[in-house]
């Protein structure tokens, strides 16, 4: 299968919710959304890479599994706010890049010397 643009994922979303008549949910509804899906996200960390296991009763669900529900909620609330992801992205990279382009040790300035 090959990758889906974040626009094509932003169409496919927004073609699943209009089929309801409910359609999007309200910003806020869909902050507090989020909001679950990322303490749902933070569990599942915790219970792999943290130092409390699952109960023997507790679903199987995965970091992956909890990252694309978190996905398809900001997917949502960017859709429902006509906002373009993939601008957003290209916006925020370009502050990385600029910003805070020495703010971090790069990778090739901890290499060794080749001896010259």
């Amino acid at each position: 299968m090959p990758n889906k643009t974040m626009q094509e994922m932003q169409d496919e979303v927004d073609r699943y919710i209009k089929q309801f008549k409910e359609g999007y949910f309200s910003p806020l509804a869909m902050m507090a959304r989020l909001t679950e899906e990322l303490g749902e996200l933070a569990r599942e960390i915790n219970h792999y890479y943290g130092e409390k296991p699952k109960k023997k009763t507790e679903k199987e669900n995965t970091v992956e599994e909890e990252l694309g529900d978190l996905l398809f909620v900001i997917i949502c609330l960017a859709n429902s706010l006509g906002i373009d992801l993939t601008a957003s992205f290209d916006r925020v990279m370009h502050k990385f890049n600029t910003r805070d382009k020495d703010r971090w040790t790069r990778i090739e300035e901890v290499l060794p010397d080749d001896g010259e």
